[in-house]
């Protein structure tokens, strides 16, 4: 529960900028090219520094890198709160992403080592709750304090409580692997670098990743300044979004591990998960800018509860390719190119908008790059099972 929690709190503290942002930047005279570069920034320090969290997360363990990153980042948070301008903004943003970076390589080898493979599949499927639940949250309670009080104390109240959760974190007993304590007990960078799977799942990841950072960061903006909702109907909206997203997740979750216990064979059904999220982006971003608004509302509506339904594969799927003693340096790299997204998708939308005022081309773009995701997860990721690391020689 507390690595659900934490995964929750992440994405909370990443998404509020999104959603303070047509007050933020209103108040502080900041133009969209400005707010995609806030948005872009903190997936840039986010990307460099996956790896090396993967690889401490592997070598010291998972908990105590996973708390310390939780730190920085309710620092940064609590620290956006008093910023007074763009460059402030930036530096905070920055410091977020390093902060942050250590999550997913770290949630990958804690659930690797204390889960059986068999339920990797429910496993992740809770996490994801977490991390998908995260920007509903946000969303709702950031609306309703800076209704109340700004966005200022949106920041200072967030990074404020997401410190209380390390004390009973570091009260909790794991027990995971280390490469600290035993140097040899997983594969080499040589061997990871060389799987075809762990290159089909970048870029796999990228794609997916792509159109959801979009969604994330320009979703409240393209609904209040484009569909000319209101703030409470662009917050029920996006509620109803990221709770059938969190929905479609833990759905997944279940579903995995029931077809593994009848078929024993997971590959299938991640693959025709992964397959089922891509067509759907692609048609759904199309049609959430082109049709009217309701029928607009329901496609987004359906792309947040498919997306829901693939999320859990994302991580679920090097877990169990990596195992335990490799997992955190596959999500580590994997995660770095997928997260490439995070820093195209907000700024090429903030100049799109910024040149042409319309939404119209980042939409397409959220789209097609869909093509990406099936050619990654489905036609050249081989088979999801256990990578024989022994048999490809040493692990030096």
């Amino acid at each position: 529960m507390l690595l659900t929690l934490a995964l929750l709190i992440s994405y909370i503290d990443r998404g509020n900028m999104a959603t303070v942002a047509t007050l933020l930047s209103d108040q502080l005279a900041l133009s969209p090219k400005q707010m995609g570069l806030l948005f872009s920034s903190f997936y840039l320090t986010y990307v460099i520094a996956m790896i090396p969290a993967g690889y401490l997360a592997e070598r010291y363990g998972a908990k105590s890198i996973l708390a310390a990153g939780f730190a920085i980042w309710s620092v940064a948070t609590l620290l956006t709160g008093i910023c007074s301008g763009f460059i402030t903004l930036l530096l905070c943003r920055l410091l977020l992403g390093v902060g942050e970076s250590t999550t997913f390589p770290s949630m990958s080898k804690l659930l690797a080592s204390t889960s059986p493979p068999e339920k990797l599949g429910r496993a992740n499927g809770i996490v994801s709750v977490g991390y998908l639940l995260g920007p509903a949250v946000g969303t709702f309670l950031a609306g309703v304090i800076m209704v109340a009080y700004g966005w200022r104390p949106t920041f200072l109240l967030f990074g404020g409580m997401a410190l209380m959760w390390i004390w009973p974190w570091l009260r909790t007993t794991v027990r995971e692997p280390r490469l600290f304590d035993s140097p040899h007990a997983g594969p080499s960078w040589g061997q990871l670098l060389r799987q075809r799977g762990l290159w089909a799942a970048s870029l796999g990841h990228f794609a997916g990743n792509y159109t959801f950072y979009f969604v994330l960061n320009w979703l409240p903006d393209y609904l209040d300044r484009e569909r000319g909702l209101s703030l409470s109907s662009m917050w029920k909206v996006v509620l109803i979004a990221y709770l059938l997203n969190a929905v479609g997740a833990y759905t997944a979750g279940v579903l995995v591990d029931r077809w593994n216990r009848r078929h024993g064979n997971v590959s299938v059904i991640y693959k025709s998960l992964m397959a089922l999220n891509h067509v759907a982006a692609l048609g759904c971003m199309l049609g959430l800018y082109a049709l009217p608004l309701r029928p607009a509302i329901g496609c987004l509506f359906v792309y947040q509860f498919i997306v829901g339904l693939a999320s859990p594969g994302c991580f679920a799927i090097p877990q169990v390719m990596a195992g335990a003693a490799g997992t955190a340096r596959w999500v580590g790299v994997q995660n770095m190119f997928g997260n490439f997204a995070g820093i195209l998708a907000p700024s090429i939308t903030g100049y799109l908008l910024g040149s042409s005022g319309s939404f119209a081309h980042a939409f397409v773009i959220a789209g097609l790059v869909n093509i990406l995701g099936i050619l990654g997860w489905i036609i050249l990721l081989p088979k999801v099972e256990p990578v024989r690391w022994s048999a490809l020689g040493a692990t030096t």
